[in-house]
């Protein structure tokens, strides 16, 4: 099954940073993850930190991440297989070496894995989000869940939050999403009743069939 995932190629600079800490934002905003950007984007930044310093300025890099249930995987490729990353006992008067550290405080593992064409260094952070069964990371289920998000976030008497929705908060946005559906269904002459029975006959054929 689809998971959500992204990636992007990118020279080892110092103001590439910025532009991929704002991608992060972005793409965790839509996977409804938001209470987990300022730690994603303190690994990015010192992963790709980690690069700049130990493999080279304008090394070709890419940032990958991946989200896959329960966890958010972040993933650093770069081509050199001799700077390894790791830990080191910095005091309060170095300059660097805090990198590594600081991941290791916010993530729940790292590692490096070395491959054909260099070394990739990653971590994953919780997302607290248990796995969906039967179509966990699906793109049917990726596709409502940001519906549903954004509805949480701007529905009707909802406010602003932040943060990823509950199954309370996200029911009563489901129950929103359907009643605007249903008002522009009649704004444009259709049977909301008769679409409600549709959708109940599909959605049980497909539960009898397992096929979501």
């Amino acid at each position: 099954m689809t998971q959500p995932s992204w990636a992007v190629e990118f020279a080892a600079l110092k103001e590439e940073v910025a532009v991929l800490r704002r991608e992060v934002r972005a793409h965790l905003g839509v996977w409804g993850l938001r209470d987990l950007v300022d730690e994603a984007q303190l690994c990015v930044s010192e992963l790709v930190a980690n690069v700049i310093t130990h493999v080279g300025v304008g090394t070709p890099t890419k940032l990958a991440l991946q989200l896959n249930g329960p966890s958010l995987r972040i993933e650093i490729h770069d081509p050199d297989t001799r700077a390894l990353p790791k830990v080191v006992a910095a005091n309060f008067e170095s300059e660097g070496g805090r990198g590594m550290a600081l991941v290791g405080a916010v993530a729940d593992r790292w590692g490096v894995q070395l491959d054909a064409d260099g070394k990739v260094t990653w971590c994953e952070l919780g997302t607290g989000l248990p796995p969906v069964s039967g179509h966990d990371g699906c793109l049917r289920m990726t596709q409502v869940e940001t519906v549903i998000g954004l509805y949480g976030d701007h529905g009707a008497g909802s406010g602003s939050r932040t943060g990823r929705l509950g199954v309370t908060e996200g029911e009563e946005a489901a129950i929103s999403v359907i009643t605007d559906l249903l008002h522009w269904l009649s704004a444009h002459g259709r049977d909301g009743d008769d679409v409600l029975d549709r959708a109940q006959v599909r959605f049980e054929a497909e539960v009898s069939e397992g096929s979501w």
